[in-house]
């Protein structure tokens, strides 16, 4: 097809009503926050559940990461390729009922085993979200349109995360003043397990009804070839291997990112331990700080990429990721060192800076040195290395050092030796990353 005829069937397509694309902008993004409130939920509650089912800090951090990850990162692939072909609203309806159906599940868990079916399972609905969204947003806005509803999508990962801090906290003390609850064929249920089944029970409904929304058509155009054939995983894989200095190089920055993040589902028990704040309080606190801080953060570090870019530095979205790495690892080593709650929020505050920053731009980078022919399955790629190695090496390591070498009263100290064993190995490869990421520009962009 040639370049011609593609850009006549994008000129012919029929996009929907703006109103009708931004009411679905609207309802995936909502989407995006509920699930966040899913997933986060569980760091608030570690504390009742580690006394009630006898669990140590290494299974909590393998519910943490491990659990929740071996579908959420391994999935997005194959349901990326199921959204290009399957009826995305019925996908993503059903990726909803599942993890707000294993939601409620985990208020009934028993055993260790059956909490860790239950996340991974909250882990394989979850995966159904962004192949999906991307993919119905793109198809509702011409190109020169994506941008804006895109990024407001996409928002949702600070905004989302602020409100589901904020969510919790309400629903902890709702909990908590109403503990000795009885409900029909449960019995007696406990806080933890009443906030497990609040959470997951209102977002079965919610999921059944994307079973009647119109997703929009999908857009046609015209395929990048490789010698006459469509680009697949092993040409993104022979690439990669080729260009492996950057790759090598690039991704462990954003690795970093996820594995501090991750690593961060434990700020709830520091506090409590540490300090003796319990996890309604905690949550409160940190909601407003992501809401006051990410939103502003994100979008400021989107702008100051396309200020240096349009200036000539052409690694701008790369530079502002390493400024923000540059934040995050001296805050992250810092702020579970400080002497109270309130001085740890200060610098957490800043922390949360260097990691809006350190997300905010990594896609971008990355699309700027990448062929566009396989551009969509690197990103796919992209997610589902920094995604496992995040939810693997984070939550996980954190527990493993409290139980193994620092005990659990003493948890602040494993969680400074995160940014210590991957931030200050990082900072090694940073020159050499902007190095061999501006080659690789220079490559790719000579004609």
């Amino acid at each position: 097809m040639s370049n011609q005829t593609a850009m006549d069937d994008i000129n012919h397509t029929t996009y929907p009503p703006k109103s009708t694309a931004w009411i679905l902008v609207l309802i995936l993004t909502f989407t995006y926050i509920l699930s966040f409130v899913d997933r986060f939920i569980l760091g608030l509650l570690i504390e009742p559940i580690k006394k009630d089912l006898g669990l140590s800090d290494t299974q909590i951090g393998l519910l943490l990461g491990p659990a929740f990850a071996i579908f959420y990162a391994t999935m997005g692939v194959p349901l990326g390729w199921a959204a290009d072909r399957l009826k995305r609203v019925w996908i993503l309806a059903s990726g909803i009922i599942l993890w707000s159906f294993a939601t409620a599940a985990s208020g009934i868990s028993k055993t260790f085993s059956h909490l860790f079916i239950a996340r991974m399972s909250v882990g394989f609905g979850e995966a159904t979200l962004n192949p999906c969204a991307f993919s119905m947003i793109s198809d509702s806005f011409p190109p020169e349109k994506r941008g804006l509803p895109i990024a407001f999508y996409s928002a949702a990962l600070s905004l989302g995360a602020a409100i589901a801090s904020l969510l919790g906290a309400a629903i902890l003390t709702w909990v908590q003043a109403n503990e000795n609850i009885i409900l029909p064929m449960l019995g007696q249920v406990t806080a933890w397990q009443l906030t497990f089944l609040i959470l997951g029970i209102p977002g079965i409904f919610f999921g059944i009804l994307f079973f009647f929304i119109r997703e929009p058509m999908r857009i046609k155009t015209s395929n990048n070839l490789i010698q006459g054939r469509k680009a697949n995983p092993l040409d993104m894989f022979k690439y990669i291997a080729k260009k492996w200095r950057v790759f090598a190089t690039f991704l462990p920055i954003f690795c970093f990112l996820t594995i501090t993040a991750y690593s961060q589902g434990w700020l709830a028990p520091m506090f409590q331990r540490t300090w003796g704040w319990s996890p309604r309080d905690y949550a409160l606190v940190n909601g407003f700080i992501l809401l006051a801080c990410g939103p502003l953060s994100i979008n400021l570090a989107g702008w100051l990429s396309d200020r240096w870019y349009s200036k000539g530095h052409f690694d701008a979205p790369l530079l502002v990721a390493i400024i923000g790495a540059l934040i995050t690892i001296p805050t992250s080593i810092l702020a579970p060192l400080m002497p109270s709650g309130e001085w740890c929020f200060v610098i957490l505050a800043i922390n949360t800076v260097g990691l809006t920053w350190l997300s905010a731009t990594g896609i971008t980078a990355l699309v700027n040195i990448i062929p566009a022919d396989i551009r969509a399955q690197i990103i796919a790629f992209y997610y589902m290395v920094i995604s496992i190695t995040g939810l693997m090496l984070g939550p996980t390591a954190v527990g493993l050092l409290t139980d193994n070498i620092f005990g659990e009263q003493d948890i602040r100290y494993s969680m400074v030796a995160m940014p210590i064993i991957f931030g200050i190995p990082l900072l090694l490869i940073l020159p050499l990353s902007r190095k061999f990421y501006r080659e690789e520009y220079k490559s790719i962009n000579q004609n």
